[in-house]
């Protein structure tokens, strides 16, 4: 509990936030990259503590929200085949897709279930020999290792009744995405830890580099977010633009290369398309050829199918910074966590979801 109450001292917020205000010269945007972190500053107020001259948006770090309509088109109509057993974390069984949900699908009679692991997907399969056992495999960076480990245990046993549903995205490319758009207004990052500790994060100094931005390393407790934003504003009014790694009780440079060898030894890096921002290239993970017979889009003859957006949701706006939940109409009206228009409502990491759950009678009064 010590090690808790050290990361989420008042005090020390207090005083962090008047060293921010005090090196504060003129207006900046920060853009946060991972939904954790925007939960924690939205739950604990950091945002409130800053300067109003320092705004910070909310960026695409939250892999629900940005598995796109026709990947949750493809697991409903999966998990709807008979025989089938669709296994996935929980927080994807909600997700709107544009013919239901995986909670849907369920109610309808398929057999869907929430699994902690996709080692635990494996063990269904190698109890039900009967059954073809699918994982929806969705994450950063950070999932990866676990479920390319999957793959491989169940290539290594010769499990034949298992496949996955790959829908990895990377963080890299969708930063210089935003960076790269027109109507880019980020002009420094929070770095999300955990993909940093298996990744590392020497793939962010070159972007630092080439976009004149600071990216910084950082943690997901109060203080970590605010000594992060302290590190990015110093830079920004000193006129640097480098990676700094203050979370380094947890991240090294290098990451995990153990990690990272079992993720290109599975996986290769492919396009992939994002909900709300369109196909970003070189941003996704998908099964390398030599273990293409797991890949439950080729097994169940899904591979290219393609649904549009609903255009009443915003949630690619706000993805990209552009837009914060409380500027979209539908807000807290006509999309709620019980009935949700896009994915950053459903999700426990997504920005919608964080300022309905925090913010929403706050907003109400203003």
């Amino acid at each position: 509990m010590k090690f808790v109450d050290e990361y989420r001292d008042a005090a020390s917020a207090r005083a962090l936030a008047i060293r921010i205000e005090s090196i504060t010269t003129r207006r900046w945007t920060i853009m946060e990259v991972c939904g954790g972190q925007t939960h924690s500053i939205v739950r604990f107020g950091v945002d409130e503590l800053l300067p109003k001259q320092i705004k910070l948006v909310h960026g695409p770090g939250c892999p629900v929200c940005v598995t796109p309509t026709e990947l949750i088109d493809k697991a409903v109509e999966i998990a709807s085949l008979p025989d089938v057993i669709f296994c996935s974390f929980g927080d994807m069984l909600r997700v709107p897709g544009a013919k239901g949900n995986l909670l849907s699908a369920k109610a309808k009679g398929g057999d869907v279930r929430i699994v902690y692991s996709p080692l635990d997907a494996l063990d269904v399969a190698t109890e039900n020999p009967e059954n073809q056992v699918v994982f929806f495999a969705v994450g950063f960076e950070t999932t990866a290792p676990a479920n390319a480990m999957t793959v491989y245990q169940a290539a290594r046993k010769g499990v034949k009744n298992f496949s996955v549903l790959v829908s990895h995205v990377l963080v890299p490319p969708a930063i210089e995405a935003i960076l790269a758009s027109p109507n880019n207004r980020v002009q420094g990052f929070l770095a999300a830890g955990h993909v940093c500790t298996v990744m590392g994060y020497k793939e962010y100094i070159p972007i630092a580099r080439k976009y004149e931005v600071p990216i910084i390393v950082t943690g997901f407790e109060p203080l970590d977010l605010l000594y992060g934003v302290y590190l990015c504003v110093r830079q920004l009014e000193e006129g640097r633009a480098v990676v700094e790694n203050p979370y380094a009780r947890a991240v090294r440079r290098d990451g995990n290369p153990n990690a990272q060898e079992l993720i290109r030894d599975v996986f290769e890096v492919v396009h992939r398309k994002w909900r709300g921002i369109g196909e970003i290239p070189q941003s996704g993970l998908g099964l390398r050829e030599e273990f293409a017979g797991f890949d439950a889009e080729r097994r169940f003859g899904v591979v290219g199918r393609s649904e549009d957006e609903t255009t009443e949701c915003v949630s690619g706006l706000i993805l990209q910074g552009v837009k914060k939940p409380n500027d979209c109409p539908a807000f807290g009206t006509r999309c709620t966590p019980e009935q949700p228009l896009g994915a950053t409502m459903v999700s426990s990491e997504g920005a919608c979801a964080a300022y309905y759950r925090y913010r929403r009678h706050v907003m109400k009064e203003s």
